[in-house]
């Protein structure tokens, strides 16, 4: 009895062994693996990359967000593989060693640069290298390429000078090509062009020089209507012209005194309007009046150099002003006796006499007189007449006055100062005769003739002509003049322009 006792215990035993291994091997431990995959440097989560391990598991991809996770991975050692056409295939080492385990890995892949070659040294076109007599505005044009037609271009231009410290940089430019304005004159530029392919090191191009004109003596100057604001043009006999003011000033009724070697303005500044100056090239402005030039409207304000270049006359509503060019030695000429305003005066030659235009606060009841140095009226040219007037300027030789009229005698109420059939005139200070200068030049009808000057040498008026709608377009136009003043010839030799002056 005691034996089978024995026997039953030693297979009960037995059973309950081979039971315990059988739940062993059907509870093996298991971990996961989560990870996500980048680029190396930007850390840029990179899609669709292949991920599997050795010894073998499951293979996954990685989502839009770089992430991917391989679950239920039996507790061991692993080698886990990261791979995607165009970048280095990478490697991790993953040692699971508990149930439920969770095992996080980044993967930072490479572009895989042996698969993509960089692009060539860009080929700068033009200007061509030591390139001169270049415009103030210059399109610089260059070439590049890349043996991956897939890959997509970027460039960064440089630009140094000889005149400065300022260095311009332009990055991130798709085009092979950048248009570079506002240059000085008589500067070399110096300019070299990086392209990228966004794999490589940028590559560079050589260092190209070109160098812009030397300051061209314009004679003409003329106002044209940018963005809003006036722009003061400088041009020669040609036509080639270039931009003296910058358009985000509002800047008109240029002056130039050879003397002085300077161009003189009027420009806003503040809700006033100032005279400035500038060199010939339009560098180097400077502020020369303290006291604004102000009447009834701005735009139809004017002033006048001294022959010498060293001072100037302006206006500020009824009291006329001298001041020196650099600003100093403010002095009162003039205060008109009846309160009305001063718009406009001229300098003669010789500098004993001024001449001057006075109206009320509307622009009207004009009156075109002239004064000595002293105050005293010299000769009344234009009183009495309804109608806006203006256009001051002596001839050369103090002999002659030019000014404008409005024959139709019109006076805008709506405070836009609208002029129907205003006619350039020209007074003779020796005998009185009145010439009518637009009727002998057969001006169109429905315009006016505004703004006359003369030319240096007397032989030519240049005004503006435009329509009286008071909207469309101006233009400068020149009227030769001869000994009888009659029989006149004009002709076109600005569009899109203004207030000129011929110096």
């Amino acid at each position: 009895m005691k034996t089978l006792i024995k026997i039953l215990s030693i297979f009960i035993l037995t059973f309950c062994l081979f039971s315990c291994d059988e739940d062993l091997i059907e509870q093996a431990q298991t971990g996961s693996l989560k990870g996500k995959v980048v680029k190396r440097g930007t850390n840029v989560p990179i899609s669709n990359v292949k991920i599997f391990t050795a010894p073998t598991t499951q293979t996954v991809f990685s989502g839009t967000d770089g992430t991917f996770e391989i679950a239920a991975m039996p507790v061991g050692n692993y080698s886990v593989k990261a791979e995607l056409s165009g970048y280095i295939t990478n490697f991790q080492g993953v040692n699971i060693q508990n149930q439920n385990q969770v095992v996080t890995v980044v993967f930072e892949m490479d572009d895989d640069e042996s698969l993509n070659s960089p692009p060539s040294a860009p080929q700068l076109l033009s200007p061509v290298d030591n390139a001169v007599n270049q415009p103030l505005n210059v399109e610089l044009t260059w070439t590049a390429t890349d043996p991956d037609t897939a890959d997509v271009l970027r460039y960064s231009l440089t630009i140094k000078n000889n005149l400065d410290t300022q260095v311009v940089q332009i990055n991130d430019l798709a085009a092979n090509h950048y248009s570079l304005s506002n240059l000085k004159f008589g500067v070399s530029y110096f300019w070299q062009v990086s392209v990228s392919d966004g794999i490589h090191p940028p590559v560079l191009s050589s260092i190209s020089k070109f160098t812009t004109n030397t300051v061209p003596a314009n004679r003409y100057h003329y106002v044209q209507k940018q963005n809003g604001n006036f722009v003061i043009m400088s041009s020669d006999e040609q036509g080639n012209s270039f931009q003296f003011t910058n358009s985000s000033y509002n800047s008109w009724r240029p002056r130039k005194n050879n003397n002085a070697g300077l161009i003189a303005f009027l420009r806003t500044e503040g809700g006033s309007t100032h005279i400035y100056t500038a060199n010939p090239d339009g560098s180097n402005p400077f502020k020369v009046t303290s006291v604004p030039a102000a009447g009834f409207n701005n735009y139809e304000m004017d002033f006048a150099w001294s022959t010498n270049g060293q001072e100037i006359i302006y206006s500020n509503f009824n009291k006329l002003y001298r001041i020196n060019k650099d600003g100093s030695g403010l002095n009162l000429v003039y205060t008109t006796p009846d309160g009305s305003m001063i718009s406009e005066c001229d300098w003669s030659y010789d500098g004993s006499k001024i001449a001057l235009k006075t109206n009320d606060y509307s622009g009207y009841s004009t009156r075109i007189y002239i004064i000595d140095m002293s105050g005293n009226i010299l000769k009344t040219v234009l009183s009495g007449m309804a109608g806006a007037a203006g256009g001051l300027n002596f001839s050369v030789d103090g002999q002659m006055l030019v000014y404008t009229r409005d024959v139709a005698g019109y006076q805008d109420g709506s405070g836009n100062y609208r002029q129907l059939d205003s006619r350039i005139f020209i007074y003779n200070l020796i005998n009185d005769t009145v010439y009518n200068i637009s009727e002998e030049s057969e001006k169109p009808l429905g315009t006016n003739d505004l703004d006359p000057r003369f030319s240096p040498n007397n032989a030519q008026i240049i005004f503006t002509n435009t329509s009286n709608d008071n909207i469309s377009q101006k233009n400068v136009m020149v009227i030769d003049l001869n000994s009888t003043m009659t029989d006149l010839e004009r002709e076109s030799l600005f569009s899109n322009g203004e207030m000129a002056d011929y110096e």
